[in-house]
């Protein structure tokens, strides 16, 4: 039986009791794709299983993507990139060795951002008795809740922009890199993407304690978003014992609804995650 483990942090939960080698029953998984969604990071011990079972289980979370760049993937899965410091016996890399040197939102520079990375351990050093290497997660939603209300409004409604081919280059000037400059067909592809006109999911964040002048200003926010043809997720954060008041935050969702019914369209209602309730809207 599924037994999922909260850590007692930020963030992160252990799901023991299950076999990633078989596929999960459709009950199991929606139990794993809510925990991913309330705890933010997942740990799965113990896991051994053959590549084709780790991509079926990885693509039951979405379309998997193959990166740009097209290196060091498994023969046959390109959706599958080998992250290693190690050389076979052909004097070659097995992996790229310089992954995640700094904090980093996976594939923030593809059109759409990924839900979610599945990696599989499979070597890991360890000196003293503790494992090196290993990967650190960070809850940007607490981080965004401590910050100061000046900084919020100050960054309400901004975009950044990263690109795949600087991210490159940068990273070829890191210590120990083994990267080459990307071909002149692998930046194609990437000019590409970046001309494609995709439908962004911004984010717009509220509380359920919000008063009105905050209020105004993440709705103005919000209209210029679906003005622009962009969808926007309405997330309402709850903290500690708000949660016993979960009736005022969907009250103030139908507020939203209210105000952009001319506006916009609702794709998917209100729905609990955790400790949030997520709404999506989109341009009429």
């Amino acid at each position: 039986m599924m037994d999922i483990i909260p850590s007692g942090q930020t963030l992160g939960a252990r799901v023991e009791g299950i076999d990633l080698a078989n596929p999960l029953p459709d009950s199991d998984f929606q139990n794993v794709l809510r925990a991913l969604g309330q705890h933010g990071v997942l740990c799965f011990p113990k896991q051994t299983f053959e590549t084709p079972a780790f991509r079926a289980f990885a693509s039951r979370f979405g379309d998997l993507e193959v990166n740009v760049a097209n290196l060091y993937f498994e023969p046959g899965f390109p959706e599958i990139m080998i992250l290693s410091n190690q050389i076979g016996s052909d004097g070659k890399p097995v992996g790229l060795n310089d992954a995640g040197q700094g904090w980093h939102t996976d594939m923030s520079y593809s059109k759409d951002i990924a839900l979610a990375n599945v990696l599989h351990a499979q070597a890991v050093p360890v000196r003293n008795g503790k494992s090196v290497g290993e990967t650190q997660f960070r809850n940007m939603h607490a981080a965004y809740d401590e910050l100061p209300d000046a900084i919020k409004h100050k960054i309400e409604g901004r975009t950044a922009t990263h690109d795949f081919e600087k991210f490159w280059e940068v990273m070829r000037l890191r210590p120990g890199s083994r990267r080459n400059p990307l071909t002149e067909e692998q930046k194609r592809k990437n000019e590409a993407r970046k001309k494609q006109k995709v439908i962004e999911v911004k984010e717009i964040k509220l509380r359920p304690n919000i008063d009105d002048h905050d209020y105004d200003v993440k709705m103005r926010a919000m209209k210029r978003f679906l003005e622009e043809g962009d969808k926007v997720k309405v997330t309402l954060r709850f903290r500690g014992r708000e949660m016993a008041h979960m009736a005022l935050g969907h009250q103030l969702l139908a507020r939203v609804k209210a105000d952009f019914e001319t506006d916009a369209k609702v794709e998917q209602e209100p729905r609990s995650e955790g400790r949030q309730i997520v709404m999506v809207v989109a341009p009429k």
